[in-house]
């Protein structure tokens, strides 16, 4: 992996742990040589995780939507900032340039961007990790819809098997550097089968 997209809230959080985890998350990538992709904001989770990667002599590259620099919200010290007219635009420019997806705690648009290039690989039209980092457990509920979904099969077990999960940043990436794609079949019947 050469870049690795990263979806995280334009927020602190609540937990000091939140904004921790990002910095390590950003010491890793550095450590490995992997190139940080995301949203381009300056504050929040988002800023802490770039300027750790920055710090680091990382690359990140920033994808941000022209109304958001206008909000003054656009980081102004990247490798890169690609300035895009809408959110579409912008999510299809972080996925072509990434190799696979993260997802540290956020809100919706954060839940919203992993689970756009998720399904995207269960459809086939890529098989690039998608993961999340589970700090705190803040994805265990997701995770525990998910297997609910696969109960009552609206997702298939090999769907689900897509979404990597993990509490540590190095134990995630080591299982994105392994990730093989499965070969899915792209569409369920009426059933989930």
């Amino acid at each position: 992996m050469k870049k690795v997209c990263v979806y995280c809230g334009s927020s602190p959080g609540k937990s000091p742990e939140y904004i921790a985890s990002a910095k390590e998350l950003a010491n890793e990538l550095v450590t490995r040589n992997i190139g940080l992709v995301y949203g381009g904001a300056s504050v929040g989770i988002m800023g802490e995780l770039a300027d750790t990667v920055l710090a680091g002599g990382g690359e990140v590259i920033g994808v941000i939507p022209q109304s958001l620099v206008d909000k003054e919200v656009s980081h102004s010290g990247l490798t890169e900032l690609r300035v895009v007219k809408s959110m579409h635009e912008r999510k299809a420019i972080m996925a072509e340039i990434s190799d696979g997806f993260i997802a540290l705690p956020g809100g919706l648009g954060t839940i919203e961007e992993l689970f756009e290039v998720l399904t995207w690989s269960q459809l086939g039209l890529h098989k690039k990790p998608c993961a999340l980092l589970n700090v705190k457990q803040y994805y265990s509920s997701l995770c525990s819809f998910l297997d609910h979904a696969v109960d009552e099969q609206f997702v298939k077990p090999n769907h689900r098997e897509m979404l990597l999960v993990e509490k540590r940043s190095s134990k995630l990436l080591d299982a994105m550097e392994s990730y093989k794609s499965p070969s899915v079949d792209k569409w369920m019947g009426l059933n989930g089968t």
